[in-house]
């Protein structure tokens, strides 16, 4: 039997055909699985590998560490689990495996999974947005509760808002916390709340019960009521390991219904206490602001100005002396300069004058008031002035030689 070259696979091509196979299937990628934990092995990495088994079969499984680190248990072997993940294929060993992004014991697994949908859901939609929560006042003047009137958590709120900070007015919403009438009673306090706007901050919660009794905050139209809540909320349900959907949409989740009321409002003794000492720390700096002042004023009582009131204007006046001198000498230094300069020009222009020519026996010829310098300029009979350096003579032309 032959086979042409085109329909020869490799592993890997078949592998990562079935991969894509799987990958593509929707069943396949968001699916839960019940079975029995074997051979459970989490390794330094944090990952953990194990198998799910029934009496029929087994199926390889795998969680890696982001995903375990969110785990409310610690698996073992022989527990009874749903896990929820993907199936897909790893094509180094061609083998197929869930994907583990969830497990949970299978005990609650129904309400796990309600839970993990309708988180899913919420998450999807943006009501675990942190930029929508909004922050609670420090000093609110109303606190509005909405809870059960005859839970113990109520008393223990009432107890510790009274103790911390007794100014703040505190009203009850009494509600249902459990059972089908809880989750559209605890919607609708948390509506009336906001449209009569009754309180500054509300404390939504119960005290702690199994995942059943708490699952009225696990319900959407709570968690929808706690997003458009224009009052801020602080989710309190149960204990701290309980972690519900109301916790995840509130502005600020508290551990317990009791420490809400503590995250509440401030304590009066901190308050007190942050007074007394910003009180001692204004007092310290107005008694070194007056230890400054004083030795200010000190200094002043000690200055010349005020021991002796006319120096500063003796000082002036010798430093105007001073400096009257020194502005007469220097015109004296130009004025002198300037003399010897004006000296030196005239005797420089008295050198060039034509007067110390005329006066070595030399003469000046005119014309018509025009300097006569050549014999051509002259004409027979022309009347022309002779100076000299004592006189002037009025000569006639008589004859030309050249």
């Amino acid at each position: 039997m032959t086979a042409s070259q085109q329909n020869i696979y490799t592993v890997t091509q078949v592998n990562t055909y079935i991969k894509g196979l799987l990958d593509g299937d929707s069943a396949l990628n968001r699916i839960y699985v019940r079975g029995e934990i074997s051979n459970y092995k989490k390794y330094p990495s944090g990952h953990h590998y194990f198998s799910l088994k029934d009496e029929q079969g087994a199926l390889r499984c795998v969680m890696f560490r982001s995903a375990a680190s969110r785990l409310r248990f610690r698996p073992e072997n022989g527990m009874k689990v749903i896990a929820f993940g993907r199936i897909t294929v790893f094509p180094r060993d061609g083998g197929y495996q869930l994907y583990v992004d969830a497990m949970t014991p299978d005990g609650v697994g129904e309400l796990y999974i309600a839970f993990e949908q309708l988180k899913a859901k919420l998450g999807g939609e943006g009501l675990f947005d942190p930029a929508h929560k909004k922050p609670i006042p420090r000093t609110p003047e109303t606190v509005g509760i909405i809870t059960s009137s005859a839970g113990a958590a109520v008393h223990d709120m009432l107890r510790i808002l009274k103790a911390r900070w007794p100014m703040t007015q505190v009203k009850l919403l009494p509600v249902r916390v459990q059972g089908a009438e809880a989750p559209p009673e605890i919607a609708g306090a948390i509506a009336y709340a906001n449209r009569w706007r009754v309180a500054d901050v509300l404390i939504v919660g119960r005290g702690g019960g199994s995942m059943e009794d708490l699952w009225a905050f696990n319900d959407e139209r709570v968690a929808r009521a706690i997003y458009a809540s224009e009052i801020p909320v602080i989710s309190a349900v149960g204990h701290e390991p309980d972690v519900t959907i109301s916790d995840y949409v509130a502005d600020l989740r508290a551990a317990t219904p009791s420490n809400a009321a503590e995250l509440a409002v401030p304590d009066q003794n901190d308050v007190y206490g942050a007074l007394k000492s910003l009180q001692e720390r204004l007092n310290q700096n107005q008694l070194a602001r007056i230890h400054q002042f004083r030795v200010r004023m000190e200094r002043c009582a000690r200055s010349r100005v005020l021991t002796d009131p006319m120096a500063p204007v003796n000082d002036k006046r010798m430093a105007l002396d001073y400096t009257t001198q020194r502005m007469n000498a220097a015109v004296e230094r130009t004025l002198y300069a300037q003399r010897q300069r004006f000296a030196a020009l005239t005797a420089g222009l008295d050198a060039m004058s034509p007067l110390k020519v005329l006066a070595r026996g030399y003469a000046v010829v005119e014309k018509e008031g025009k300097i006569v310098s050549s014999v051509r300029q002259a004409e027979l009979f022309d009347q022309l002035h002779v100076r000299f350096s004592d006189g002037t003579l009025i000569c006639t032309v008589n004859e030309i030689k050249e």
